[in-house]
């Protein structure tokens, strides 16, 4: 991606957290909506463009730039320090999910239990564990990448298997399953090797999907868990009989 499509990207995302409206531009730049389009469609930015467009987002042209290489930078991996710190407050770990799967501050504050003042500490720490940027008037922007992955082996999978995969395929009374298959089979390598080609590509389409859907609002949202798992394995009812 080019570098005036990546300050694209991150200028509509930045518009779209704020709720800022092509037509909100055209109307505070007294310009039409269709000439505020073809500028984002066709990436004709001046640099004068792109200051008054920061101005409407109350933050200089530099803070577009650094945002704009951040986001080129993003986390597809924590540390072990900072899966730990996650880890060790609960409404800390709520808040970086919430981030990260593109809700507002607003949303957050009225779908939990977390009032505004104990919103902002909790992204302040986000923004100090570097996962995400704290912006003006309680924005922020995530630093987390959608193909995000936990260490192997590290306090986040740990947890995942212990608190989260259990539970999960144990759905409470009258919650139902969208899609549930097991399938198993005897490979060859290459076999094996395409199929993961092919989960590995389903998990990034389902990302971009996540991605695309940020710019709905909540209530057009749903909470999907997907959960993806291939390891040779025999149950140990059919292993119990063996020779």
């Amino acid at each position: 991606m080019s570098q005036i499509s990546q300050v694209n990207k991150t200028l509509k995302q930045l518009l779209r957290q704020q709720q800022i409206t092509y037509k909100d531009i055209a109307l505070k730049l007294d310009m039409s909506e269709a000439n505020v389009k073809r500028i984002f469609s066709t990436e004709s930015f001046t640099l004068q463009r792109l200051e008054q467009f920061c101005d409407i987002l109350q933050m200089r042209l530099s803070d577009l730039f650094v945002l704009t290489e951040k986001q080129v930078q993003q986390i597809s991996q924590l540390t072990v320090e900072q899966e730990n710190q996650l880890l060790a407050d609960p409404k800390l770990l709520l808040v970086a999910v919430c981030v990260r799967d593109a809700w507002k501050f607003d949303e957050i504050i009225n779908y939990y239990a977390i009032d505004k003042h104990q919103c902002i500490q909790l992204l302040a720490r986000l923004d100090k564990l570097k996962i995400i940027d704290l912006l003006p008037n309680n924005h922020f922007k995530s630093l987390i990448a959608q193909d995000f992955r936990w260490i192997p082996g590290g306090p986040l999978e740990k947890f995942m298997e212990q608190e989260v995969m259990v539970k999960f395929m144990a759905p409470k009374q009258n919650e139902q399953w969208l899609f549930r298959f097991y399938l198993r089979g005897r490979y060859s390598q290459s076999s094996i090797e395409i199929i993961q080609r092919k989960l590995n590509q389903l998990t990034k389409e389902a990302a971009v999907l996540n991605q695309e859907d940020a710019d709905l609002p909540l209530n057009k949202r749903q909470h999907i868990g997907m959960l993806m798992a291939m390891r040779p394995w025999e149950p140990s009812l059919f292993e119990n009989m063996r020779k």
